[in-house]
């Protein structure tokens, strides 16, 4: 009944502690009482560094979910409208579709974040106690594969999406943009890959092209586009997903409704 009685005032001092500030928190410093007591016997745990990464990883959520989630939900939906009305691409097989659709569907929703000038802010989500996440962890197991929003994931997407506003991309830019995003040869499986790579430099050779005459002067132009679209690799499919529209399909696979969207008639 001792060793119960130990266990149990083990446990509750762990979630006090743990629930008292940041999760980072060097709190089993080796010389200390508490830290000697909790290290006795079979309880064993690992030293917390002093580094705190909180603001890396504090979970974010939209301002105004409703305004923001309506704003992207159409962003997306012209996004996959722009792929589906493209004649080459409906000259590809619908497998090499579905699998180009997957890879680029991100990069292709961040671009269209940039080109129709979306703001949007987002709060700090109220973290869960260590006792709630305890108790749930038999639950969120099964979401563990999802990237929750953070601090630092949504300041890497609005540099990105700033850096497209700097260089100010005319609507012809954009489009041609978007066709070397959505023409990658490099997707694994491609049946048509041939093809697919000169779609690519088709639409590289237009987006040359196009900044002649807009930008005869700035010969590094075409450069810096594609060196800044290179930064929306940084951004993974799950924090967009869940960002802006986890509110919206709940539990549904955002992939599942994309496919609905570009093979529908």
């Amino acid at each position: 009944s001792v060793r119960a009685g130990e266990t149990h005032t083990h446990i509750i001092i762990i979630i006090i502690i743990m629930d008292c500030g940041c999760d980072c928190a060097d709190f089993a410093q080796p010389n200390a009482i508490l830290f000697n007591i909790l290290s006795r016997g079979e309880f064993s745990y690992k030293r917390v560094p002093q580094t705190c990464h909180c603001e890396k990883r504090r979970r974010v959520c939209l301002q105004t979910p409703s305004e923001t989630c309506a704003l992207a939900s159409d962003v997306l939906v012209k996004t996959v409208y722009f792929m589906k009305n493209l004649p080459a691409f409906q000259q590809l097989p619908p497998k090499d579709q579905l699998k180009l659709l997957q890879n680029c569907w991100t990069p292709l929703f961040i671009l269209g974040l940039a080109q129709d000038r979306v703001h949007f802010q987002v709060d700090e989500s109220a973290a869960p106690s260590m006792l709630k996440r305890i108790l749930l962890s038999g639950q969120e197991s099964a979401g563990a594969d999802s990237e929750q929003p953070t601090l630092a994931g949504v300041q890497t997407l609005k540099s990105c999406i700033n850096k497209f506003w700097s260089l100010d991309l005319s609507p012809k830019e954009y489009a041609y943009l978007k066709g070397t995003v959505i023409f990658n040869p490099d997707v694994p499986d491609l049946k048509a890959s041939l093809f697919v790579e000169g779609l690519q430099y088709e639409a590289q050779q237009a987006l040359k092209e196009v900044l002649v005459p807009l930008y005869p002067q700035d010969g590094g132009r075409f450069a810096r586009i594609l060196l800044t679209a290179s930064t929306l690799k940084s951004i993974t499919p799950s924090l967009i997903t869940e960002l802006f529209f986890r509110p919206v399909i709940g539990d549904a696979q955002i992939l599942d409704l994309l496919a609905d969207m570009l093979f529908s008639r």
